[in-house]
């Protein structure tokens, strides 16, 4: 009897699941008949009905009423997990949220495999939490109990750059030293690996596995640069108010410039402290589109034109942003270079962190033979560059962004839970 297992890459921007079915490794289509499916849920006001991924953003942008969430995995390991939120004037917990999206993609592996599966490998960043150990324990203990509740019984964890290693290794012929750099919306891991067809078939990998490194920060963070360079000071972001001249709050545009925080900001007491301040303003004509945004609940609406002109601005050198649901024909003109320049101090701690993976695993940059370039993020020009500088001689893999940390995880899971369902298994 044949062990049915899969892998879940539960990313903060976009998921993925893929299953071992007799030695096959394959993705599942998960919505219309793609293999990711955004990370996003929207509940309907009437019944907090949940709709997911693309469906749920689409629902979102047509106006249809209801709450919307996007990056919930940044949630995991922090206060909010126990606090919960309140969806259409009913409190939820975090933790029932994120199981109500994992039970979708678990229920289309179901079904796609023709049963239900016990054992996932499921992936994780090598630090959900920067510098916290406690909170980063917490976080993978978070995901360990939703995983048990959406039915899994024997459950593992990968590092995600790892898994991304494996997916790569697959198609192999002889041996490579690679670094991973997977660069998701929400963090960017590292791992310095051995790698070949042969090693492929191992059990335990350890010894393959030289170093693994990451940092809180990924393609989120470059929407938030990029906002907060660009976009809100059309919103009035750092203009002035009053006979003192003081410098309006800052705080809401930054929550506004962040996925996790948007929702937080629909407050009576927010929108009255910005009419109030409105009527002192020194430049009502930008702090008046404040207004508007938080009247009219379109803050998603901004994170997403936002996205939009960081990815129009992988092709074109100068992106014309369209904002005209806040006024009628307003577009902001945005350039690579401010993007670039918004964004720098993020790709330094990007390769930052790469270069302390070399460190660790006491490797030099010219023995790397191949680059795995993994997650949406790496599609960003300026990132592309810098791993290109750092690693001239290096050969650069970079195919299914999207896709191959869910790959890789089922390669674990075949791995872990073995060929046959004789194998003693170990449940976390």
């Amino acid at each position: 009897m044949t062990t049915l297992s899969c892998g879940i890459d539960f990313g903060t921007s976009n998921s993925s699941i893929a299953i071992d079915n007799a030695g096959e490794i394959s993705l599942v289509p998960v919505e219309n008949g793609q293999v990711t499916i955004p990370s996003a849920i929207f509940f309907q006001r009437d019944d907090n009905k949940a709709f997911y991924g693309r469906n749920a953003v689409n629902l979102f942008f047509d106006r249809k009423q209801g709450r919307f969430m996007r990056s919930l995995k940044r949630v995991l390991g922090t206060p909010l997990m126990k606090h919960g939120t309140v969806v259409n004037g009913t409190t939820m917990n975090f933790s029932t949220i994120i199981s109500s999206f994992l039970r979708t993609l678990k229920a289309k592996a179901d079904a796609e495999a023709g049963q239900e599966i016990e054992h996932v490998v499921m992936g994780r960043p090598v630090h959900f939490i920067d510098q916290s150990p406690e909170a980063d324990a917490q976080a993978q203990a978070e995901l360990l109990e939703i995983a048990r509740r959406i039915g899994f019984k024997h459950i593992e964890f990968q590092f995600e750059p790892i898994a991304a290693a494996f997916a790569h290794e697959a198609k192999l012929t002889g041996e490579k030293l690679a670094i991973v750099a997977d660069l998701g919306g929400g963090t960017s891991d590292f791992t310095v690996i051995r790698l070949s067809n042969q090693a492929a078939r191992k059990n335990d990998r350890s010894s393959d596995i030289l170093a693994n490194t990451g940092v809180r920060v990924g393609g989120n963070d470059f929407d938030k640069d990029l906002s907060l360079a660009a976009i809100m000071p059309e919103l009035g972001y750092r203009s002035h108010y009053g006979e003192k001249n003081l410098e309006v709050p800052l705080k809401p545009f930054h929550d506004l410039a962040e996925w996790s925080r948007v929702n937080f900001l629909y407050t009576p007491k927010l929108i009255m402290q910005t009419r109030q301040l409105l009527f002192q303003s020194h430049d009502k004509k930008r702090y008046k589109r404040l207004l508007s945004v938080l009247e009219n609940e379109t803050g998603h609406t901004v994170l997403a034109a936002t996205e939009g002109a960081k990815i129009a601005l992988t092709n074109v050198d100068t992106y014309e942003t369209p904002f005209d649901f806040v006024e009628p024909d307003f577009f902001i003109p945005i350039k690579r270079t401010l993007f670039e320049e918004s964004i720098r101090g993020e790709v330094d701690k990007i390769i930052a962190s790469a270069t302390e993976c070399l460190q660790n695993a006491g490797v030099r940059k010219q023995d790397i033979d191949l680059v795995i370039l993994t997650g949406g993020s790496t599609e960003v020009p300026l990132v592309q560059a810098e791993f290109k500088r750092l690693f001239p001689n290096a050969a650069i893999a970079d195919e299914n962004k999207l896709s191959s940390v869910g790959l890789g995880l089922a390669y674990d899971s075949q791995n872990k839970f073995g060929k046959t369902a004789e194998r003693k298994i170990e449940t976390v």
